[in-house]
């Protein structure tokens, strides 16, 4: 036996699916039309397609490439298609337990091979982002003279986690998360399909939003629970996955959340009243509601964001920067840990001073532009970046700031239409009680004085 077959692969070194496997591993795409939320990964001549694709005639070999995207998005699926479409031979490696000793022999074996048959070589390292630098250099010449095609796989932002002279031999493309609907059509071929359940149980309209919400964008989590609950319900003689069977399946119970839609809508509009309110300890409550229910994080940290800039805004001008963070955050970590995150920035929103000021502000701005309110530009503030517009009369008589005291120059800045009018109007909370100081001291230099 070959030094990297095993009892699980075919000749090529292609992994073989049996009706043990889960369902996660024999629901992967058999062929590019069938993978899910990556489309403009596999447009026709991307990097990724000329790899899915059998080589060529004359054609130029294809890229080394590194995946980066949340779990379940479909690295291994990708890489696990290029070996059964490609023709090339595939070999796999875990950065948790593979050695530069081991990276070395795939190589050698691999120049063996290109050498003497013309056979090339995809090299798929999943979690690369573990392996250390000595081993990842280890790989650098072998991607450099293409003696093995690349594909490396990471849940870490590659920038951070792979050495850069991998990554300029390589591509990356990044993978986004799958949407609802995408993991919608994939429970519904994984249930109709005869690699999975083979149209032989269906799955309540309940039991399916709930599937939707816990897994989170993650393909592999939602398969692994669709193919738990439906164990549970074959065995009961039930014809159908209920709510309840899913709960008893991955002894999660269900928080009664969305059942009709209108629990949702409840708790999301209790939670921003919460925080806006700064009962903190409210707003942690209806978070741990959402969360236990399976709430998209993201959907949870754009209301965080909302809430900072409507409710606090400059009363606490850092509030929104912790939100922004955290929702960024989120994005990069996921669940389970993404909850400390979420709870941080509740925890700094609802406890910080309040203020919708700017809110205000803004919207009373866009009422009177909306209502024709909005003259015309004064001379001195026009663009004199052109040909012609000093003979226009464009910034004549502009005085630059910065050479006035205190960088405040008086001169008009608003349409004469709309001398003297206010549209941010700070509180004496928080941050803005100085600043408020501030704004009737530069409104006065300014000579608007109220």
């Amino acid at each position: 036996m070959d030094l990297f077959e095993s009892a699980g692969q075919d000749n090529s070194g292609v992994p073989r699916t049996w009706d043990a496997a889960p369902l996660a591993v024999r629901m992967r795409p058999a062929a590019a039309d069938e993978v899910l939320g990556q489309q403009h990964l596999l447009e026709p001549g991307s990097p990724l397609r000329r790899l899915i694709e059998p080589p060529q005639p004359g054609s130029l070999p294809p890229s080394s490439v590194v995946l980066w995207g949340p779990p379940g998005t479909g690295k291994t699926t990708l890489a696990y298609l290029v070996a059964q479409s490609s023709g090339r031979r595939f070999v796999e490696l875990s950065a948790v337990t593979a050695g530069v000793k081991d990276v070395r022999a795939v190589i050698e074996a691999a120049r063996r091979r290109l050498v003497t048959s013309g056979e090339e070589t995809v090299l798929f390292i999943d979690e690369v982002h573990r392996f250390s630098k000595t081993q990842q250099d280890a790989l650098l010449p072998a991607v450099e003279n293409r003696w093995i095609t690349l594909m490396a796989a990471t849940t870490e932002n590659p920038s951070f986690s792979v050495i850069s002279p991998l990554l300029s031999r390589s591509i990356m493309l990044t993978l986004r998360e799958l949407t609802s609907a995408d993991l919608d059509a994939l429970v519904t071929r994984a249930l109709t399909d005869e690699r999975g359940l083979n149209a032989r149980i269906e799955l309540a309209d309940e039991a399916r939003d709930y599937l939707l919400r816990l897994a989170g964008g993650d393909a592999r989590k939602a398969l692994t629970i669709v193919e738990a609950a439906a164990g549970t319900a074959l065995e009961s003689g039930a014809e159908q996955i209920t709510l309840e069977a899913m709960e008893q399946a991955i002894d999660v119970a269900a928080v009664r959340y969305d059942r009709d839609g209108d629990q949702h809508y409840d708790v999301i509009s209790a939670f921003i009243k919460s925080m806006r309110g700064s009962d903190v300890d409210a707003a942690l409550h209806y978070l741990a509601r959402m969360v236990v229910a399976g709430e998209d994080p993201r959907f949870i940290a754009r209301r965080i964001v909302i809430a900072a800039a409507e409710d606090v805004g400059m009363a606490d001008p850092t509030a929104l920067q912790t939100a922004v963070a955290a929702a960024q955050a989120v994005a990069l970590i996921g669940m389970p840990e993404a909850r400390i995150i979420l709870a941080e920035a509740v925890v700094h929103v609802a406890s910080a001073p309040k203020s919708n000021a700017a809110y205000t502000g803004i919207d009373e701005a866009i009422a009177e532009v909306r209502a024709g309110n909005a003259g015309t530009v004064p001379a001195h503030l026009r663009d004199t970046h052109y040909s012609g517009a000093k003979k226009l009369g464009h910034g004549l008589a502009y005085v630059y700031s910065h050479d006035e005291p205190h960088a405040v120059a008086k001169q008009t800045y608003l349409p004469e239409e709309l001398t003297g009018a206010r549209y941010y109007r700070p509180t004496d909370r928080g941050f803005e009680r100085t600043l408020s100081e501030r704004l009737e001291r530069v409104r006065g230099l300014l000579g608007r004085d109220s």
